[in-house]
């Protein structure tokens, strides 16, 4: 328990960790109900029944991905001692720590669509603390930023799940690409990820998958698992065609997507051919916006009856440097919302910034192989690094403890670092002992040292 060293500093601390639902307790209490759900396989690999329950193995890679481990051996020697065996329970639920080997065993049976209702519950945590309501974009809509990426490539490593690339010299290359999906705004630096889809083979199928069809089935899933959202989709140049509008309008989707003249000549031709209207802005930022736009503009000869609304952005920084965007959009463009719409068009680029490069430089190690397994392993961890990633975001958004603690080290790096030091240093009774010891010292906490 905490003792009462800086009783100005825990009444601080208490009064902005109102959230209890958005705080580690919660979030990880939601996700193990959640993995408990998960159907599991009555035997194992050898015939027996698993030693170790699925939900045990699911909470261990989540710990893992949270501890910000560089690889699934280390946590698992990491894990065998009396004090961090005791940690995993008391922070993570973990009743009976899985060796690296059952752990891979056990998530490389697993349905990776089995995962997608623990993001939905996280997301319906935001949701009923009212966490969201600030992430309106135009006052009504949550603006979903999308785009592909790859992690894993190897010339040997490979499972019934890879893509191929077959090379000039004769090499077949195999890799694991995913097609991202996070809840962002112009104005917040955290972004909620929605449940990745993974573009691999698909069962039967001799083609590699592609982002198009990967694109195609996010959608479906994330308007199947969240009817009443009023959603708008940011996206780049390749969704910029009349399958992929139809499929957004269809599933009830508004969209700004970025179009180059390379890849929309039919769009840039018929602009080229009437007068757009213009609209200047000097702002306090030290930049001079110049629109373009025009309403009512045919996509291309294919889809000459699919209009939409075009619009264009000429920023001169403060540096004086120039920078052009241009995008198409359903929603009908005006002077007064131009603005707005090019913040959100340009809100695309947290995708890349906020997550994936987050996610490849701190701490998470997205680019490793934690595992690859004959299935499902690589997808399921990557499933469960982005829960970890998705419970990260939460807590800087919505905890006032983890904000405390974060402010204290001053980059999420070296929080990770006194996150691990505490976890294997010391006996630890919960999550709020960890973030009152980050943020007030080890004084502030009854911890107790390991002494083994």
């Amino acid at each position: 328990m905490c003792m009462t060293v800086s009783s100005a500093n825990q009444t601080q601390l208490a009064r902005v960790a109102i959230k209890k639902h958005l705080s580690a307790p919660g979030l990880f209490s939601r996700l193990r109900t959640a993995f408990s759900g998960i159907k599991q396989l009555q035997k194992s690999s050898r015939g027996r029944p698993p030693e170790f329950s699925l939900t045990d193995c699911l909470m261990s890679g989540l710990a893992m991905f949270s501890l910000k481990f560089v690889s699934l051996l280390q946590f698992d020697q990491e894990s065998r001692e009396e004090t961090t065996a005791h940690n995993l329970h008391s922070l993570f639920g973990v009743t009976a720590v899985p060796s690296d080997t059952q752990m891979r065993e056990r998530l490389d049976n697993v349905d990776p669509t089995e995962l997608r209702p623990a993001f939905k519950q996280l997301f319906a945590a935001l949701q009923r603390g009212k966490a969201l309501e600030d992430y309106l974009f135009l006052g009504k809509y949550y603006l979903v930023s999308q785009d592909g990426t790859e992690s894993f490539s190897s010339d040997k490593i490979h499972c019934t799940s890879c893509c191929q690339r077959h090379h000039k010299d004769g090499r077949t290359s195999y890799y694991h690409q995913l097609l991202a999906a996070v809840v962002v705004h112009p104005d917040h630096r955290e972004v909620f990820p929605l449940c990745p889809e993974p573009i691999t083979k698909q069962d039967g199928g001799k083609k590699n998958d592609c982002e198009r069809n990967a694109s195609f089935r996010l959608l479906q899933h994330i308007r199947r698992e969240h009817p009443h959202l009023s959603l708008m989709v940011t996206s780049d140049a390749l969704n910029a065609n009349g399958p992929y509008i139809r499929h957004l309008l269809n599933l009830n989707m508004h969209y700004i997507i970025v179009v180059k003249p390379d890849g929309n000549k039919t769009l840039f031709n018929w602009l080229h051919g009437i007068s757009l209207e213009q609209h200047r802005l000097v702002l306090r930022d030290g930049c001079t916006y110049h629109f373009k736009f025009y309403n009512g503009v045919p996509l291309n000869d294919a889809h000459h009856n699919l209009s939409v609304n075009y619009f264009q952005l000429d920023l001169v920084d403060k540096k004086g440097e120039l920078h052009h965007f241009s995008w198409i959009t359903d929603l009908h463009i005006t002077k007064e919302n131009l603005y707005e719409l090019s913040r959100g068009g340009r809100a695309k680029w947290k995708i890349e910034n906020e997550t994936f490069n987050t996610l490849k430089n701190q701490g998470y190690n997205f680019e490793h192989n934690f595992g690859h397994g004959e299935k499902n392993l690589w997808t399921i961890l990557t499933l469960l690094m982005f829960l970890a990633f998705l419970v990260d975001n939460i807590q800087q958004r919505c905890c006032g403890m983890f904000q405390a603690a974060l402010k204290k080290v001053t980059s999420k790096v070296r929080l990770w670092g006194k996150l691990r030091a505490l976890w294997e240093g010391y006996r630890i009774t919960s999550w709020e002992d960890v973030w009152l010891a980050i943020a007030n010292g080890l004084k502030a906490c009854d911890l107790v040292p390991n002494t083994c």
